[in-house]
């Protein structure tokens, strides 16, 4: 029977996975994966954002045929080893269009209205709203970067708001910017004319650290910037001067490069590299500043779309199964 090890899954899913793979011998951890616990027979491998699956994984699992990754992102795993390999590698690339982008609004809402301050200062006993100025979302221009499936849900969610939405995609068509009542701009241009940046891209050589010194540079001055995508698009180190320097007003994050040490999932040590640890302390202090809002890569987690990330997830499970593939991973740094 064919072993398949799942990790990081929530212990109310664990009978629902069982129930829908009955076919397969499986081992089912909630935490990440453990490459001395792992068992080395394992041919299908699932995986989330917290476990990274480089070539120790792949030495370690000799037999493994399978990668499902429970998520849209897949810049934890090594897609250049899995295909010399010749492991097949899914993801699940439409569970959370509308959680996350509900999740991206929630930040942008939350930083115009100093929502986190004013909770705080009234919990803890003072009832009084002077110095809490926050503004309107209303005649803001908001730049979306990215117009896939959560970028869109974002464009469409905004529209309420009367704001003036730009947005940025080199794969975008102007019958979408038609059909979804947003302007279809260039790189600079969303730089230069955004009140508020909401990325929503993928990380690849192409959108690593696209933010950084210098495109925050060419920010307007109290640029706000939402970040539920991936870590690595910003340079920690640039937004934390921006922040300081006033040019960037805020900051809503729900994702950092180095987030594994934060969720212990890695630890530092002697081979840690130095540009590794600066990084780490910069989020740190990206964390306690006062003008961001960090939440703990939550924004997929809701009710629906857990169950819709199960779903996909086994179906690339049994179409592998009969000799097909669904959700495959092609890489294309177009963007």
């Amino acid at each position: 029977m064919i072993l398949a090890t799942f990790t990081s899954i929530l212990p109310e899913l664990k009978p629902y996975l069982r129930s829908k793979l009955k076919n397969l011998q499986l081992e089912i951890s909630n935490k990440p994966l453990d490459l001395d616990k792992v068992n080395p027979d394992t041919e299908i491998l699932g995986v989330f954002v917290d476990s990274k699956v480089d070539m120790a994984v792949f030495e370690k699992l000799p037999k493994l045929k399978l990668i499902v990754t429970c998520s849209t992102g897949y810049d934890h795993i090594d897609l250049q080893v899995a295909k010399k390999r010749k492991v097949v590698v899914c993801n699940v690339p439409t569970y959370g269009e509308n959680t996350v982008a509900q999740h991206a609004l929630t930040l942008m809402l939350a930083l115009s209205r100093k929502l986190f301050e004013s909770v705080k200062r009234v919990k803890e006993g003072v009832y009084d709203y002077h110095g809490l100025v926050g503004f309107d979302l209303k005649g803001k221009t908001i730049g979306i970067v990215g117009t896939g499936h959560i970028g869109i849900h974002v464009i469409d969610m905004l529209q309420g708001f009367e704001a003036r939405i730009i947005a940025h995609d080199p794969c975008a068509t102007k019958e979408l910017a038609k059909t979804h009542n947003f302007e279809l701009v260039s790189w600079s241009t969303l730089l230069k004319e955004s009140d508020i940046i909401s990325l929503h891209v993928p990380l690849c050589d192409d959108t690593h650290y696209m933010i950084n010194k210098s495109t925050i540079k060419k920010m307007k001055q109290g640029v706000y910037i939402i970040n539920t995508a991936r870590g690595g698009l910003v340079d920690a180190q640039a937004l934390v001067e921006g922040l300081e320097s006033g040019k960037v007003a805020g900051a809503g994050l729900d994702v950092l490069e180095q987030e594994a040490y934060l969720m212990h999932t890695q630890k530092i040590t002697s081979k840690t590299s130095a540009t590794e640890i600066e990084t780490s302390l910069m989020e740190n202090i990206l964390i306690d500043h006062p003008h961001t809002i960090v939440t703990p890569h939550n924004a997929f987690n809701s009710v629906e779309a857990l169950r819709r990330i199960m779903d996909t997830s086994i179906e690339n499970v049994k179409m592998f199964l009969e000799a097909e593939t669904k959700n495959q991973i092609i890489l294309k740094n177009n963007f």
